[in-house]
């Protein structure tokens, strides 16, 4: 074979996709692993696409995106506080093409980025993709929350970036106010870059703390947010990027090199998805979580106190197995599918995805608990 770009060589598909294939070739398997809402995209924003296509919208958007959509997620982040233009917005393949440009737009072969864990193994991915270090900041000893003393300690005169996700995947915490006080005091007004990871902003049991409020961090702050898990719009591949205009404007070339525009009519749909009511979604979603954390609490299991996302992440070490062994093991005797905490730069734990059906969550949870007890 002829050479390929050396970073490619270090690069390894998603554990999570691992274990959802080795469940999916397994009969019967019940599958609580992919992060993927259960409940169709909502009709009007169904009806929003639909429309689109018979105005024969199916022509090249502008680059950035949709002026409408632009001042739409203006509008929207604008009332979180992130008061801004739509030039500050670039429409993206999901949150990670957003994550994708702003990390790649940013940091250069050799740079450092410090990435609290555990996390989502996508980040891995795209800085061996940029040439860039990941630095791996544990959180479990600091209830998965951010503290100064740890973050001062991984900060070094080659770091170009933090990146933080909240609600977190695969744990379900919330950064505090104290943890984001914890960065704003260490970064502004230095050459760090924050991104922020948000795309389950909306999928709380109470208000996110955001980095809106830290003035300072304006001029240092990527946002990255997606539609597809609070308008369970997975397969629509809808996100954006948001930041200091001056920079988005360099950001900008990246975006249209990788895939120009997004399509016309799901930008149109994409408008509607802004407008639509999720709290149904929403409220289901803390409803099966809390029926998870009680089933967990049944079975002894320790877990941290999830406040957002839809994942549960409990602790399993203490059976005696790696959490891949464990995982292995509970697809291939039990019939269900979870993800090993590995894949998330962490270990003695799995995660659990609450976005199934409650039949899908009883039968699975009878299982693993039947698994637990034979260990």
């Amino acid at each position: 074979m002829l050479p390929l770009n050396e970073n490619l060589s270090t690069m390894t598909l998603s554990g999570i996709r691992r274990f959802t294939s080795l469940a999916a070739q397994t009969p019967g398997c019940i599958s609580l692993a992919l992060g993927e809402p259960d409940f169709p995209t909502p009709e009007p924003i169904q009806a929003a696409a639909k429309a689109a296509l018979e105005e024969n919208l199916t022509h090249y958007a502008p680059n950035r995106g949709l002026p409408e959509l632009c001042r739409e997620i203006s509008r929207y982040e604008t009332g979180l506080g992130y008061d801004c233009t739509p030039n500050q917005v670039i429409v993206t393949a999901g949150a990670t093409e957003a994550l994708y440009v702003a990390l790649m737009g940013v940091v250069n072969p050799g740079d450092e980025v410090i990435v609290p864990t555990p996390a989502y193994p996508l980040y891995r991915s795209i800085l061996t993709a940029a040439g860039a270090v990941m630095v791996s900041m544990p959180t479990r000893e600091d209830g998965f929350q951010l503290t100064k003393e740890r973050l001062s300690a991984c900060i070094t005169e080659k770091t170009r970036a933090i990146l933080l996700n909240s609600p977190n995947n695969p744990t379900g915490a919330v950064y505090t106010r104290e943890s984001l006080e914890a960065v704003a005091s260490l970064v502004s007004g230095k050459p760090i870059w924050v991104v922020w990871d948000g795309v389950y902003n909306q999928l709380s049991e109470g208000t996110v703390p955001e980095l809106a409020p830290f003035r300072d961090l304006r001029e240092q702050l990527l946002l990255c947010r997606s539609f597809s898990k609070p308008y369970a719009m997975t397969g629509w591949r809808l996100g954006y990027l948001m930041g200091p205009e001056q920079a988005m404007e360099r950001l900008l070339l990246l975006h249209a090199a990788l895939v120009a525009a997004m399509p016309t009519f799901l930008q149109k749909a994409a408008v509607t998805a802004l407008h639509t009511d999720v709290s149904d979604m929403v409220e289901s979603y803390t409803r099966r979580r809390a029926y998870v954390c009680q089933r967990l609490d049944e079975m002894g299991l320790s877990y941290p106190k999830p406040e957002g996302a839809f994942y549960i992440y409990p602790e399993i070490a203490s059976f005696g197995l790696s959490d891949e062994e464990f995982c292995t093991r509970l697809i291939q005797e039990a019939g269900v599918a979870l993800v090993p905490g590995s894949c998330f730069e962490d270990k003695g734990h799995v995660r659990l995805s609450c976005c199934c059906s409650q039949s899908a969550l009883e039968t699975g949870l009878d299982r693993l608990e039947a698994f637990l007890k034979a260990l």
